[in-house]
């Protein structure tokens, strides 16, 4: 490795070591980090000579990262689709329609047992389309006063709800941030979630992991047999927020149809690469103007801007800089043949390694930061074992980090999230308390996903 490479390398890996130990300040690290790469691409290009004689050659060329090629290194459709996507999603809440959704859902339900199985897997169909964390703010509280009511602890079935959340993430474009990073990375659009070049998508796979882990749900709730005294519903007395975030989805899957200019054949109609991310502002936008002009409700307004999670914007965006100034280095080949060499050849054996590393990464260190630069690794170990098309490397990465973070109580935001309403309520949750749910049902998800994305697209 030439001098620039393993600088980088060192860089990143204090990078995330810090990051690590320090998720406070996750973001002021990444841009910390980020400026040093722009700082010595800088100096690549004005005075190179100032650490010897081909230190910043790699391979056959020299390394070049000075401010405008970081700031093209950034991928703003995802920045605005994640903004967008959260504001809408805060107003949806604010109407109260998930409340309602939960009210009707769990009215239908004969016993408790089936009351959490019915919040878990409806939990998991909301964040299918909605935030993790929005969606375990939406229905935690329902749990919360149903297991009151029938005096027994919350602890286990908010810990469901959490779990079922992030599940969930994985199976549309808009799911998760790690989804909203794949389809960019992989070309995909919100159809190709469903059906991809012919194959049954990870919208199915997710599902048929969610069937398996109701499962493990069912076993461990089996003797909650307490009646539901429900009564009264939740009136929803203004629907237009439910529309605005309908209407993200529909206009998402619309311009799935529509190929980016990478895929567009010559003198065929194509999207500007900023496209979903225009709509899920615009949607977001059109709400903000009517709470503000028409309602004249500013409180609503002021907190749908304090809602957006600019943690994770900034983290993202000074990543997306990082991840750019390793690439250039030569970091993503280095550590991609490092991976593709201990499959020896084997796709099956790569494909292996990158579903189960990801389970045991993500279960301590955030998906995001994580999925980000593996998406940049993963061409490289593809190319590395013969895989032409990495597809089946791509849908392994998501099925790991997402379902991975369900292992431990730090691994994903809607964990943290639920583990957080349970505090405030008196209740202290152990790690060994959430693992006693989370293990098993990440064990059923991720085996379910592992196997049949194998037999999809071996």
């Amino acid at each position: 490795m030439s001098p620039i490479t393993i600088t980088a390398l060192a860089v990143f890996a204090v990078t995330y070591v810090l990051m690590l130990v320090s998720q406070k300040y996750r973001p002021h690290i990444t841009v910390a980090s980020a400026l040093i790469f722009i700082v010595l691409g800088t100096i690549a290009t004005v005075n190179p000579a100032i650490f010897g004689e081909g230190f910043f050659t790699v391979g056959d060329s020299t390394f070049s990262y000075g401010i405008s090629r970081a700031l093209s290194e950034i991928d703003w459709n995802v920045i605005m689709m994640i903004a967008g996507t959260m504001g809408t999603v805060f107003l949806f809440i604010e109407s109260k329609m998930p409340q309602l959704m939960s009210d009707i859902l769990i009215s239908k339900m004969p016993d408790m047992k089936w009351v959490i199985i019915a919040l878990s897997l409806f939990a998991g169909i909301v964040s299918a389309f909605v935030d993790n964390v929005a969606t375990v703010l939406m229905i935690a509280p329902v749990a919360l006063a149903f297991c009151k009511k029938v005096g027994i602890s919350p602890v286990p079935s908010i810990i469901c709800i959490a779990v079922s959340s992030n599940l969930q993430g994985a199976a549309t474009l808009v799911g998760d941030t790690t989804s909203i990073l794949l389809a960019k990375q992989a070309n995909l659009d919100f159809s190709d979630f469903f059906v991809d070049d012919g194959h049954v998508g990870m919208f199915f796979v997710v599902q048929a992991g969610a069937i398996a882990s109701a499962f493990i749900i069912y076993f461990m709730f089996r003797k909650e047999n307490s009646k539901i005294d429900f009564s009264g519903r939740t009136k929803v007395e203004d629907k237009f927020p439910t529309y605005l975030l309908v209407g993200t989805v529909l206009a998402l899957i619309a311009v799935s149809f529509i190929p980016y200019k990478a895929n567009a054949a010559e003198g065929q109609f194509y999207k500007p690469d900023i496209t979903n991310g225009v709509i899920c502002i615009g949607f977001f936008i059109v709400g903000v103007i009517r709470e503000f002009f028409i309602k004249r409700n500013k409180d609503v307004v002021k907190n749908a801007f304090k809602e957006i999670d600019y943690y994770t914007i900034i983290l993202l965006t000074a990543l997306f800089i990082v991840i750019g100034g390793i690439k250039n280095a030569g970091v993503i080949d280095v550590i991609g043949q490092a991976i593709g060499s201990l499959g020896s050849g084997s796709v099956f054996v790569v494909y292996t390694v990158i579903v189960w590393m990801s389970v045991l990464l993500s279960a301590f260190i955030d998906n995001i930061p994580y999925t980000a630069t593996m998406l940049s690794i993963v061409p490289v170990i593809a190319s590395s074992v013969g895989l032409e098309n990495p597809t089946i490397l791509y849908y392994g990465l998501l099925c790991g980090a997402t379902l991975g973070g369900n292992l431990t109580p730090i691994g994903a935001s809607a964990n943290i999230t639920g583990i957080g309403i349970l505090r405030k309520e008196g209740y202290e949750v152990k790690a060994t308390t959430f693992m006693k749910f989370g293990i098993p049902f990440t064990i059923a998800a991720v085996v379910t996903g592992y196997v049949l994305l194998w037999i999809i697209w071996a």
